[in-house]
């Protein structure tokens, strides 16, 4: 796959799961994941976009009112299948860290783009994936097909636990950039191996270690570069800090910024995301009637 330029001009089509928070202390339900956190993130940066995630038929109403809400384009046609929505239980530590446990993949067991959607991506310039094994198993499929060789895209990693360097490779092959949030040791030998996957594939890899820095992995421009973070007093939680970086980065990056910028910026919001007691600030969640745009079809 040859490189291909940032920022187009065609449309970014941003893949993943959507999944029910369940906060069993609280007894709450919120609409969240990866995929909808980014969104949040892009619409509130005014970047256009258009998600492909499904819901199941349980609880669809919460999922489309926050889309809705937050003018977050998607298709209507396509984001609710029968079954279960996925979830996840989550409980607040004293710390204020998350506990997750029980994951449910619900629809999103069997997920495969639809024949609309296949034509979206097929039409579109940029693609991020949040890396869920159904999205990546149905990123490898499409890359195999040739179906994303005209996409500059990016896949998050989340923090690597069911990867290995190997597989970690195989799916890289068809992506542009990668973003692994890595929470162990940064000395690990794992991190030599991506390294080296990247400057093998000829790939842009970003490595957060949290506070502790990033580790730059231009395989493209066959450089290295560590680049230092700035500690802050974490006042809520740090789960939401990775989408908040990964959405800066790359509405910055894709819009043309060079890449020192590119990571200030998101080192700016993954900072921010620090105060916030939820992946998003409570605002993101506050039931008020929708200002914005509501979702389109695809």
């Amino acid at each position: 796959m040859a490189a291909r330029p940032d920022g187009d001009g065609r449309d970014t089509i941003l893949l993943g799961p959507s999944c029910l928070d369940r906060y069993i202390d609280e007894g709450l339900v919120l609409p969240g994941g990866g995929a909808l956190n980014m969104a949040h993130h892009w619409s509130s940066m005014g970047f256009p976009f258009r998600l492909i995630t499904r819901t199941g038929d349980d609880s669809p109403g919460l999922f489309m009112e926050f889309l809705d809400r937050h003018g977050i384009r998607y298709s209507a046609e396509s984001i609710v299948a029968a079954g279960p929505s996925s979830s996840i239980d989550i409980v607040m530590r004293d710390d204020r860290q998350p506990w997750m446990d029980n994951f449910i993949e619900g629809v999103w067991s069997g997920f495969r783009l639809d024949e609309a959607e296949e034509g979206a991506l097929s039409g579109a310039g940029r693609l991020h994936a949040v890396l869920v094994d159904p999205v990546v198993r149905e990123v490898e499929r499409l890359g195999a097909a040739g179906r994303l060789d005209h996409v500059s895209a990016s896949g998050d990693f989340l923090d690597f636990r069911h990867y290995t360097v190997e597989r970690f490779a195989g799916t890289m092959r068809y992506l542009d950039i990668g973003f692994v949030g890595w929470p162990g040791d940064p000395g690990h030998p794992t991190l030599a191996g991506i390294r080296d996957a990247a400057f093998g594939l000829g790939r842009l890899v970003l490595v957060t270690l949290g506070s502790r820095g990033i580790r730059v992995f231009d395989g493209a421009a066959g450089e290295e570069s560590f680049v230092p973070v700035a500690a802050v007093p974490v006042t809520g939680t740090t789960v939401g800090c990775g989408d908040a970086f990964i959405a800066a980065f790359l509405a910055a990056r894709w819009s043309g910024v060079d890449m020192a910028e590119a990571i200030g910026r998101a080192k700016a919001l993954g900072a921010a995301a620090t105060a916030w007691h939820r992946p998003l600030p409570e605002s993101a969640y506050a039931d008020r009637p929708a200002d914005r745009r509501p979702g389109i079809s695809a």
